[in-house]
C-alpha cells in the first residue's frame, strides 16, 4: 500500500495494491495489519455509504465530537469526489486549514481522516458512490458540523455556492470562528 502524507499532521493519502489481469483487477481495499502499520491502533466499528445522483453534491463538513469522535476511511466506489479534512483541534498549529485529494474509483486512492478534523466532499461527476469507515458508531447527540463555505477555510470548491447541492442540515452549520473547542 502507498502512503503520503500531507503538510498538516493526521490525515493520510492512502492506495492499496491493485493487481490486474485480463479479467479485471483484486485489491485487498482493506487489511487491518497493513492499516495498522500506517494509522497506527486504529480499530473500525462501522461502514457507511452514500450516493449522490448529481454533480456538484456537498456532503459536510461533518464530525463527531467526544466522547464519540470518529476518524474516517474514505473511498469512492463509483465516480469521483473533491474530498476535504478540515483542522478543528483547538490549539493546533494547522487549526482552521485544510487537506483535500480527488478520490475515485479509477485513480483507487482512499483518505485517512482522523478525529478532531471535519470532513466533506463534493461530487465531481453524477452517481457519485462513496464508502467510509469509521472508529466510533454514529451519535444523533454527537453529530456536528461545520459550514463548508466559511470564507475564513478558504477551500476551493469545485462548484459555484449557488450551483451547491446540499441538505437543510448542511446549510445550517456554523463558522469556524463560531465553532466551540471540541478538540483541544
Amino acid at each position: 500500500m502507498e502512503t503520503t502524507t500531507f503538510p498538516i499532521s493526521g490525515p493520510l493519502l492512502l492506495r492499496p495494491k491493485r493487481i490486474e489481469d485480463s479479467r479485471g483487477f483484486f485489491s485487498e481495499t482493506y487489511n487491518e495489519r497493513l492499516f495498522r502499520e500506517a494509522l497506527g491502533d486504529v480499530r473500525f466499528v462501522q461502514d457507511n455509504q452514500s450516493l449522490s445522483t448529481q454533480a456538484g453534491t456537498i456532503r459536510g463538513l461533518h464530525f463527531q465530537s467526544p466522547p464519540a469522535e470518529q476518524g474516517k476511511l474514505v473511498r469512492v466506489l463509483r465516480g469521483a469526489v473533491f474530498d476535504v479534512a478540515v483542522d478543528i483541534r483547538r490549539g493546533s498549529p494547522t487549526y482552521g486549514k485544510f487537506v483535500s485529494a480527488t478520490l475515485s474509483a479509477e485513480n483507487w486512492t482512499q483518505l485517512w481522516v482522523p478525529a478532531g478534523f471535519a470532513h466533506g466532499f463534493c461530487t465531481l461527476e453524477p452517481d457519485s458512490e462513496v464508502l467510509y469507515k469509521v472508529t466510533s458508531y454514529y451519535s444523533r447527540g454527537h453529530d456536528l458540523g461545520l459550514a463548508w463555505d466559511d470564507p475564513e477555510l478558504d477551500i476551493p470548491w469545485p462548484v459555484a455556492p449557488g450551483r451547491a447541492v446540499l441538505s437543510d442540515k448542511d446549510h445550517a452549520h456554523p463558522m469556524l470562528r463560531d465553532l466551540p473547542a471540541y478538540f483541544s
